[in-house]
């Protein structure tokens, strides 16, 4: 049962169970087992011991999607130390905010090194190190700096992880705030993968290709570390990173069951199958989407392309990724707009007084369960506002249907009031993306005058098409509210994205109204 408790337990129990079943494989190259992903993690952590990294210790990362990021990652909570991935594109002053708010210790890359990250960590006289495992991966992994002391192999072994040891430590996206710091346990992680695990019945034989980066959530927890505690395999790209024209041939090389993406990428996959199929798909148990809302058009779109079921979920960092699931057709099958149904924790809609709502009532998602973080590091001020009531307040404004299905209506900082009239942004994008020649889209409010807030949309067209405003317009008229329909519509051929590629609301907002006196939108930087 101690197993159930620690993620590194769970990674444990796998390796015991399929020792030679694939576990890791780096695309057209080589792959790893269970078992030897197991001695080679040890054997990473008998080195990180050696360099006097122990319990409670941060240990920054900033890798590619390598297995050298994964080998460490996992060698680092073997140790009852925390590891703190970094985006590798961050510039010097992120990574010095980063390094300073996690205060780690020690920063590991890979062997090529990262000039910003490591500029950063020398400003702060934090050591740094590089990881190299033989491209054959038949070797063991080697750290610079590193005191290679092999009796280190024998208190590894000694070491027993607690399921309260803070095991992962990531900050908030920070789009309206200062980013705030999310420590996650060994039991938040091991509650999370579990909870994955079962709402997508993942087995021995599901396979998978890695498409997001493992230092966010949604990469690291439901593609990574779900599929190695069911025995599972994982593909990592070549490049180490999403690459629309490798995709399939990677899902095809590795008897890929299924996937999991953000819906910008789901847009791209769909983009390149219109404009440039392949000869044969694989056969899919299922496709995830997560991490932003999922327009049903797309959802349609793409089970008519793949022939397989999309499966919306809903998740944060401070819930270590996984909160609801629409279920697999089998177990109740999917709600197109909706995120499923609460899975592995409580959720419940509340009111400003911390009253539960009836069924199509809507108020603020809120949750409670072992995948929940018990607090932002150092922050009494945001602990104190989100939880309150007993609940942890997630931010989003959502509602129940009759069979308990969550409907998310929008961040409560991005539903837009007009005029006393409430719109979620997420209904509206819905909409323009159910046109034909719409690629993707995005709602937001403005100020305005006359009403408070006003509500706008940038809208990048489909390859080859002719959209224009009056399009638009006319196609949001037939199908929304009147007090719906957006007062402006910009056209373009780029949108702002964070790195897991969410579109941010209010930075869109804030550059389109900069784009208001001149007749050229200008392309977003990369």
């Amino acid at each position: 049962m101690a197993n159930n408790l620690t993620l590194t337990g769970l990674l444990k129990k796998a390796a015991v169970e399929f020792p030679d079943r694939r576990a890791i494989s780096l695309s057209g190259k080589y792959h790893l087992t269970h078992a030897r992903l197991q001695e080679i993690v040890d054997h990473a952590a008998s080195l990180l011991l050696a360099s006097g990294i122990g319990h409670g210790d941060v240990v920054a990362l900033t890798f590619p999607n390598t297995v050298e990021y994964i080998v460490m990652f996992l060698a680092v909570i073997r140790c009852r130390a925390v590891a703190a991935p970094l985006n590798a594109a961050y510039t010097a002053e992120e990574f010095e905010f980063y390094l300073s708010d996690s205060e780690s210790k020690l920063l590991i890359t890979g062997p090529e090194g990262i000039e910003a990250a490591q500029a950063a960590a020398s400003k702060l006289n934090i050591v740094r190190v590089t990881a190299t495992l033989p491209g054959s991966g038949d070797g063991l992994i080697a750290l610079s700096s590193s005191a290679n002391n092999e009796s280190s192999l024998d208190s590894v072994a000694e070491i027993t992880n607690d399921p309260s040891d803070v095991a992962l430590f990531l900050h908030t996206s920070g789009t309206t705030s200062r980013p705030k710091g999310v420590p996650l346990t060994q039991l938040n992680l091991a509650s999370s993968v579990q909870n994955i695990k079962s709402v997508y019945k993942l087995t021995e034989s599901d396979s998978t290709v890695v498409v997001l980066p493992l230092f966010h959530v949604h990469g690291m927890i439901a593609g990574l570390l779900s599929s190695l505690i069911a025995g599972a395999s994982v593909t990592l790209p070549a490049a180490g990173r999403f690459s629309a024209s490798t995709f399939w041939s990677d899902m095809i090389a590795c008897n890929a069951t299924w996937y999991t993406a953000v819906p910008t990428i789901h847009q791209i996959i769909l983009e390149r199958h219109l404009n440039k199929p392949e000869p044969t798909y694989p056969k899919l148990r299922f496709i995830r989407s997560c991490s932003a809302s999922l327009a049903p058009s797309i959802m349609a779109r793409l089970e008519e392309s793949f022939g397989a079921p999309v499966l919306e979920a809903y998740a944060m960092t401070e819930a270590a990724h996984l909160m609801a699931s629409n279920p697999l057709p089998e177990d109740g099958g999917h709600k197109p707009g909706s995120v499923g149904k609460p899975v592995g924790q409580e959720m419940a809609i509340l009111d400003q007084n911390g009253s539960a709502q009836l069924a199509g009532v809507s108020g603020e998602v809120c949750i409670r369960g072992p995948n929940v973080t018990k607090g932002y590091k150092n922050n009494p001020e945001a602990n104190k506002a989100a939880f309150q009531f007993g609940w942890f307040h997630t931010g989003d404004v959502g509602y129940f249907d009759e069979d308990g299905y969550l409907h998310l209506v929008g961040r409560i900082k991005e539903l837009i009031n007009r005029g006393g009239e409430k719109i979620s942004p997420i209904e509206v994008d819905a909409v323009l993306l159910s046109h034909p020649d719409i690629a993707q889209a995005v709602a937001f409010g403005v100020p305005d005058d006359k009403y408070g807030e006003e509500i706008n949309c940038a809208v990048i067209p489909r390859e080859g098409s002719e959209v224009d405003e009056d399009v638009v317009l006319r196609f949001c008229k037939k199908n929304l509210a009147t007090f719906k329909v957006p007062k402006k519509v910009f056209i373009t051929d780029s949108l702002p994205k964070t790195a897991t590629g969410k579109i941010q609301r209010r930075i869109v907002a804030e550059h389109f109204l900069a784009q208001i006196s001149t007749a050229k939108v200008p392309k977003f930087g990369a």
